[in-house]
């Protein structure tokens, strides 16, 4: 149940949209350090290295030390402010990890250009770590006590938070609201739904042989895997927004020899539970085509949808503090793509999702971010955490 406390005006927010702005050039600065600080989520080297520099500069930031847990070579850095006199908590969300390799972007690791920033990981997500310091800096020093406060930077998001999964949804039970600092959809707009996502893995074991000596004794993986693509694509739901995509193909050794393994990877998005079961039940199900052929599957749902409802409360209180700022209200959007918010609405907590930078084309080299929007979107977030701290926003 979401309760709502508050009208505009009922408590004067501590920090305006001019006191954020003066407080930008000092952030991209803060920015380019750490868009230089490359952080593939696999090279568990440059995560410690980046993890190392966000510790630092939340430690400038927020006046207070991080909790560093290392969880199979993966860094996660933990900033808690203790608990509120009321009981009242609020779990900011972030990741660093990036999808990135060291050097495949090949261009300038960081411009900013008329306002524009580019650089691989600057709009998802690293700006928006920023300025989620930056917006608890400016309470701090406003005079707004941050107890309640956790903010949790995790170093795995990119492929599926495998260890970060567990302490999210640990953090996230008994918080009021969790907000989460993803980029924004286009145009600014907030995420208030995402579909929930599932990975697989799988496995066609065929039997090798001579192309040209012994063809009839192999059992071909590589036309099974053929069978096996159109078969799982069939299962999508393009009207229920379901989709079942095969991405990664890998097969055979060489070009005279009947492939004997193949390996395929499936990704699976879907808007309820109940369609990502049906693929799940679906999938479990495959039969092989070839005479000969064994299939394994391995993976499962990795992220529940995070459904309007959950959002929809934090929602209202957005849109009640940027009439408070006197700035445009955030739209809202619905998207495709998944994020460790889908974990705590899938856990029953009140989640918000796209409060980061604002700007677009995340996973491509076209990536940007807009430095015009930094300031609102600091200063909204700053009057996000202290309403709810402050009782406006009750779950």
């Amino acid at each position: 149940m979401f309760i709502f406390m508050g009208v505009p005006g009922l408590a004067e927010l501590l920090i305006s949209v001019p006191q954020a702005a003066r407080s930008v050039e000092s952030l991209i600065g803060e920015l380019k350090v750490l868009v230089h600080a490359e952080s593939p989520s696999r090279d568990h080297l440059l995560l410690e290295r980046c993890a190392g520099l966000i510790s630092a500069l939340g430690e400038v930031n927020l006046g207070i030390s991080p909790q560093i847990e290392i969880d199979e070579g993966v860094p996660r850095i933990l900033f808690d402010f203790g608990a509120h006199p009321q009981g009242r908590g609020v779990l900011i969300l972030c990741h660093y990890d990036t999808v990135w390799e060291q050097g495949a972007w090949r261009q300038d690791l960081f411009s900013n250009d008329a306002g524009v920033i580019r650089g691989p990981g600057a709009f998802d997500m690293k700006a928006g770590i920023l300025q989620g310091f930056r917006a608890l800096r400016l309470l701090r020093e406003a005079g707004q006590s941050l107890a309640g406060v956790r903010v949790l930077v995790t170093g795995d998001e990119e492929v599926g938070s495998g260890t970060s999964r567990g302490p999210i949804e640990a953090l996230a039970k008994g918080m009021d609201a969790v907000l989460v600092l993803e980029a924004s959809a286009d145009g600014g707009t907030l995420k208030t739904a995402r579909k929930g996502i599932s990975i697989y893995r799988l496995e066609i074991q065929g039997l090798a042989s001579h192309t040209g000596l012994d063809l009839d004794k192999g059992v071909n993986a590589t036309v099974e895997a053929a069978h096996q693509v159109l078969a799982v694509s069939a299962l999508a739901d393009p009207v229920a927004g379901t989709s079942v995509t095969p991405t990664v193909l890998r097969s055979g050794t060489t070009t005279n020899t009947v492939p004997a393994r193949a390996l395929l990877d499936l990704d699976v998005r879907a808007w309820t539970v109940p369609e990502l079961e049906r693929v799940d039940a679906a999938l479990r199900a495959l039969l092989p085509n070839l005479p000969g052929i064994r299939l394994r599957l391995d993976g499962g749902i990795n992220r529940p949808p995070l459904e309007p409802a959950a959002s929809a409360g934090l929602y209202a209180l957005s849109q009640e503090v940027a009439a408070g700022l006197a700035i445009d209200p955030p739209g809202s959007a619905a998207v495709g793509g998944a994020s460790d918010g889908n974990f705590t609405a899938g856990i029953g907590v009140p989640t918000l999702d796209g409060l980061g930078a604002v700007g677009g084309g995340a996973h491509s080299t076209e990536e940007y971010m807009l430095v015009g929007a930094i300031a609102e979107r600091t200063a909204l977030l700053a009057g996000i955490v202290q309403r709810i701290l402050q009782g406006d926003f009750e779950r």
